[in-house]
């Protein structure tokens, strides 16, 4: 296991913000707001950045009552950014 996490950077750490932030990016990057950090090119994903947007809906759901109060804060800000960027974009 630690051969596997010798190659993450120290500063990150595994937490719910950070699960929250990978998808949201993985959702932003669908919806050609960032680049591919694989291609550097911008692409759009309609579908790809619907099923991101829909997995943050589900932890969303699935999560209530569990989290404080920033972790739900910062969910539902993200949650309701990329809806409103999807429906511009659509």
């Amino acid at each position: 296991m630690a051969e596997q996490n010798a190659g993450l950077d120290k500063g990150l750490e595994a937490n719910f913000s950070t699960l929250i932030l990978s998808i949201g990016s993985s959702a932003a990057m669908a919806l050609g707001l960032a680049p591919s950090p694989v291609s550097g090119k911008v692409e759009k994903d309609l579908n790809l950045a619907r099923f991101n947007i829909d997995l943050l809906r589900m932890l969303k759901d699935k999560t209530k009552g569990n989290l404080n109060s920033d972790e739900q804060q910062f969910l539902e800000s993200i949650v309701t950014d990329l809806q409103m960027k999807y429906v511009t974009a659509k």
